[in-house]
């Protein structure tokens, strides 16, 4: 793989940064930046990513106060001009506040943080960041989230099913996404969704908690692994 150089946004309150940056750094080739919310710059990366966390203690809302950041105004220029961003988590809510992403993320229906292993189908493998899945796979990927609860109007889920933008959905172990497996109330099962150009992808679980074998899942490495493929052009 050639050299990637892939940025690691840090808010005040991340708290996956260095989670990211370890899973990142463990590919070769791959080097990890890490950029302060307070910079301009990025520094030449190839690759943004926003790391899970409580951005800004999740005052107001969730990623609502993050999205004002100087380095946001550097990361919605660069997804608006075709660079791959990923948000993981409170990275998520950080895209869905500033506009790259639609919805919204709201407290999750039992009103409790829930810190679980979830079970999660690939609804869509034809994105930069999904092409390493087969279609309808299903993957153990863990979720640590207090409003992780995705909502949208009818017209925008209706929308973002018919353009093929819900990229990963709540599924039990079989791939069946039913009520009990919903364990956040998202409206259709939804667990991640990406942009309509396809460089955008958020999603509540953490891939980079599943990136190797000590962990219990490698599930969330082919996502990285399909994000770095695609900027390198192998």
């Amino acid at each position: 793989m050639a050299d990637v150089t892939v940025g690691i946004v840090v808010f005040p309150g991340s708290n996956c940064d260095h989670d990211t940056e370890y899973a990142i750094a463990s590919f070769p080739g791959v080097k990890p930046v890490m950029l302060w919310h307070n910079d301009h710059d990025l520094k030449g990366c190839d690759a943004v990513i926003l790391p899970g966390g409580f951005s800004y203690g999740d005052y107001l809302r969730c990623g609502s106060i993050a999205r004002f950041s100087p380095i946001m105004r550097e990361v919605i220029e660069f997804a608006r001009k075709g660079r791959p961003v990923l948000g993981i988590c409170n990275g998520f809510q950080v895209l869905v506040e500033s506009g790259l992403l639609e919805g919204a993320l709201i407290r999750n229906t039992g009103k409790k943080f829930i810190c679980r292993q979830s079970t999660i189908k690939v609804v869509n493998n034809g994105t930069i960041f999904t092409d390493g899945y087969r279609k309808d796979e299903v993957l153990r990927i863990p979720v640590a989230h207090g409003e992780g609860n995705y909502i949208a109007s009818p017209e925008t889920i209706e929308s973002l099913e018919e353009h093929g933008q819900v990229v990963f959905r709540y599924t039990d172990e079989n791939g069946n996404a039913t009520e009990a497996a919903n364990f956040n109330g998202s409206l259709g099962n939804i667990a991640g969704i990406v942009n309509r150009q396809g460089n955008v992808l958020g999603l509540m679980p953490h891939p980079e908690r599943a990136s190797e074998a000590l962990l219990g899942s490698q599930d969330g490495r082919r996502l990285f692994e399909s994000l770095f493929r695609h900027v390198t052009g192998a």
